[in-house]
């Protein structure tokens, strides 16, 4: 059990979310997209917001600005945030379109407001769950999907609320974070994702 919870918060970390919401938008879209077009977007996608994130990790951690990858103290936050809405802004602007892609762009809206919203918590000290917020986010995303293209996705929504149970739970297992915190990580991640529905569903 313990290996179970602990794997949860490497698995569902928020680092993959972004990615894995732009791959699955791919998968289930009924739209045609050339398949170069496809992996060209997917790897944009990667290099932004899973690789240069990963070295400017490495970089804060040689600089003494973090210890470890699950930013346990929320003054470790601020720059990874900041970095965050930064390169989310650089995948709206730079890798997709609201007139291609509107779905996915506004996924990106939604994770972006997310970002922000931890970020300036942050400097008032106040510490959300991350997990929990790139989870809840990539849900809501996966449930509009399963409306807007009219699919059966009952059993990936319920693989996904488990997910959700057993991140919450490995969070509180390792003190990581207090039922408070894992609640507004959830709203934070959930909230905005539905807010930004009215503009493409």
């Amino acid at each position: 059990m313990k290996l179970l919870l602990k794997s949860a918060s490497y698995i569902f970390h928020p680092l993959w979310m972004p990615f894995a919401g732009s791959l699955l938008y791919f998968v289930l879209s009924p739209r045609f997209f050339p398949l170069e077009l496809i992996k060209a977007k997917l790897l944009a996608i990667a290099i932004i917001t899973l690789f240069i994130p990963v070295v400017f990790y490495f970089l804060l951690k040689n600089l003494g600005k973090a210890n470890s990858p699950f930013l346990p103290d929320v003054r470790e936050r601020r720059w990874p945030l900041l970095f965050h809405v930064l390169l989310t802004i650089m995948v709206l602007y730079q890798i997709l379109n609201i007139y291609n892609y509107p779905a996915l762009y506004f996924y990106f809206v939604g994770i972006l407001f997310s970002s922000l919203t931890c970020l300036i918590l942050a400097f008032f000290r106040v510490k959300v769950s991350l997990h929990l917020v790139g989870l809840s986010g990539f849900t809501m995303f996966i449930i509009a999907l399963g409306v807007h293209f009219h699919l059966n996705l009952i059993y990936s929504i319920a693989f996904l609320i488990t997910a959700l149970g057993l991140t919450a739970s490995s969070r509180l297992y390792y003190r990581a974070h207090s039922f408070l915190e894992l609640i507004l990580g959830l709203i934070i991640g959930f909230l905005p994702q539905l807010i930004v529905l009215n503009y493409w569903l």
